[in-house]
């Protein structure tokens, strides 16, 4: 099963998301991002589905710019 992975344009977003991630207690790995994500930052957030809604809500509310796959 692939889990969803978040995408972004710099490390320092990947970076930002995993911190914001830990404040609001939703478990997060920083992975490498999939080729097939087409992603500009080489680093991707990986979480399970049940927390992609929560964690898009967090980082829409901190400023992150970020995308999905998967």
């Amino acid at each position: 099963m692939t889990h969803p992975v978040f995408t972004f344009d710099t490390t320092h977003h990947a970076l930002w998301a995993e911190e914001v991630a830990q404040q609001a207690g939703i478990p997060v790995e920083v992975i490498p991002a999939p080729p097939a994500a087409k992603a500009r930052c080489n680093l991707a957030v990986a979480l399970l589905p049940e927390d992609v809604e929560r964690l898009s809500d967090e980082l829409r509310a901190q400023g992150v710019p970020f995308g999905v796959h998967g």
